[in-house]
């Protein structure tokens, strides 16, 4: 069975619409939250997340930071890498393995520690090659794949070689996502670490600033697959500038891509912060994950108007990875918790939501103070999720009440979306996904000149109505088989209800 899926959350398939207004749909969070909490000794604070899930096992794999800090004996152990596993993804279990001890407890789930450098290890990200199932000469860079390499995580830490320590972007891959190798040539791509308002150094300062470089990824980066460019991207924090053209000002959203997760792109910003921000507000990082031909991106917005800096999720979009749109700033697509809650604080999105037939599932890691409360032995953290039903990120609704002269009256909750020119050839069905549950949508078809058809008029149609994920489109006499072979228009009638998407379902 063929299909094709037009999202309403931007207006990429829209020729123009009427009355209407984009929307975000807040995810929800689950009732069983917080999925996961600090039980042992080594986890204080818990907050980075990566999620997967076997597509014929069912099986979730979760990776989460856990930081200890000074009460871990060994440096490296300060903020190490978690395993947890889970049938249903939401009752999880920490595994007790035989990988890494800390003070002396011998079974811990940690599967990753930091090489004790100057300063902490941290973020992890990891990412699942879809390639991996096909692997072989087939491939399309013709090398052969290696197993070993299955799943890839990226992270930053502070890394020795030739002969002096560099913080910077560092990969370690696995078969099984619980025994981890790290890239022996560390780090891949060199980071900035050092003080607010510091100078941009010089073109011939190589050496004596190793640690202040411009327009380099910072200390959070996110991992996603690119399946349209056929390539690894890095999504994470990069510093601007400040007023006074002083470094380390603010973050912004930068981006790097790779082929074989070692050699990295130069990194891009590609969105920053801007004139509707308060100045108080930047990026803490941007994970970005592909959904349906759209890149969604799940903004960190920090704000440090509050005590160290407190984090709210705002949905980002955008159609090619690299031009990103902010249509979505209020309401925040997952907002702190009200109270003193473990995600009333800080949330810390990632790039791996779980996509079911149903629903989408978005895990976090939270704390109930700021971003930078791991040390406060008095916060309250953990692992949560939150969903959305399938489809349904964004969406278009009807503008409450318009009154224009030229109308001769009020309308309320009345919309309609004119969509461009579509070729129905092939399309047996057409399956919408709408609230419409206090209202309802018609479907009506126009030819490519703007007339309606007949038979296929907003009379014509039936009512699509309640809440439904993947409603029939139908007309009271005709069908998409009496269509004549063309382009055609199809126009979406709004009454107090949301449109999230349209899907052209062949045989």
């Amino acid at each position: 069975m063929s299909r094709r899926t037009l999202l309403f959350a931007d207006d990429h398939h829209v020729l123009y619409r009427a009355g209407t207004r984009r929307t975000v749909n807040p995810a929800t969070r689950h009732p069983a939250n917080p999925l996961i909490v600090p039980s042992e000794p080594w986890e204080v604070a818990l907050a980075w997340t990566s999620v997967y899930r076997d597509p014929l096992s069912g099986r979730y794999q979760l990776w989460y930071q856990a930081y200890a800090g000074d009460r871990a004996q060994e440096r490296s152990h300060r903020c190490v890498v978690c395993y947890a596993e889970s049938d249903d993804g939401i009752h999880f279990e920490k595994p007790a393995l035989d990988l890494f001890s800390f003070n002396g407890i011998e079974r811990t789930n940690i599967v990753l520690v930091g090489s004790g450098g100057h300063s902490l290890r941290y973020a992890n990200s990891v990412v699942v090659d879809p390639r991996a199932p096909m692997m072989g000469p087939s491939q399309s860079d013709g090398a052969p794949p290696d197993p070993s390499r299955r799943y890839k995580m990226a992270y930053f830490d502070f890394e020795k070689g030739g002969g002096r320590e560099r913080p910077g972007l560092c990969a370690a891959f696995s078969p099984d996502g619980i025994h981890w190798t790290k890239h022996p040539e560390l780090p891949l791509l060199p980071a900035a670490y050092g003080a607010w308002g510091e100078g941009v150094p010089f073109a011939d300062e190589r050496e004596d600033r190793s640690w202040t470089v411009p327009m380099s990824m910072s200390d959070g980066v996110d991992a996603m697959w690119d399946p349209e460019r056929e390539t690894f991207a890095l999504y994470g924090k990069m510093w601007i500038d400040g007023p006074d053209g002083g470094m380390f000002w603010k973050h912004a959203m930068g981006r790097t891509q790779s082929r074989d997760f070692v050699g990295w792109s130069t990194p891009e910003i590609v969105c920053a912060p801007d004139d509707q921000d308060p100045p108080h507000v930047e990026f803490h990082t941007t994970p970005v994950f592909y959904y349906e031909g759209l890149y969604w991106g799940l903004n960190q917005i920090l704000d440090r108007a509050e005590s160290g800096g407190v984090i709210d999720i705002e949905l980002i979009l955008s159609r090619d990875g690299i031009d990103w749109e902010r249509p979505f700033r209020a309401p925040f697509f997952i907002e702190r918790s009200p109270g003193t809650s473990f995600d009333s604080g800080s949330i810390f999105s990632n790039s791996t939501p779980i996509v079911l037939d149903d629903e989408i599932r978005l895990y976090y890691g939270a704390y109930s103070q700021g971003a930078t409360s791991a040390d406060d032995r008095t916060h309250i953290s953990g692992v949560g999720m939150a969903t959305v039903p399938q489809g349904r990120l964004a969406g278009i609704a009807p503008v409450h009440r318009l009154e224009f002269p030229t109308q001769g009256g009020v309308l309320e909750g009345v919309g309609q979306i004119t969509l461009k020119p579509l070729n129905l050839a092939g399309s047996e069905r057409l399956l919408l996904n709408a609230d419409a549950a206090e209202g309802a949508v018609c479907v009506e078809v126009l030819n490519r000149e703007g007339r309606r058809v007949r038979g296929f008029s907003r009379e014509d149609a039936v009512p699509v109505c309640g809440d439904v994920l993947a409603q029939s489109v139908a007309w009271r006499e005709k069908s998409l088989a009496d269509l004549a072979a063309g382009d055609y228009m199809l126009r979406l009638h709004l009454q107090r209800a949301t449109v999230y998407a349209l899907r052209l379902v062949g045989p």
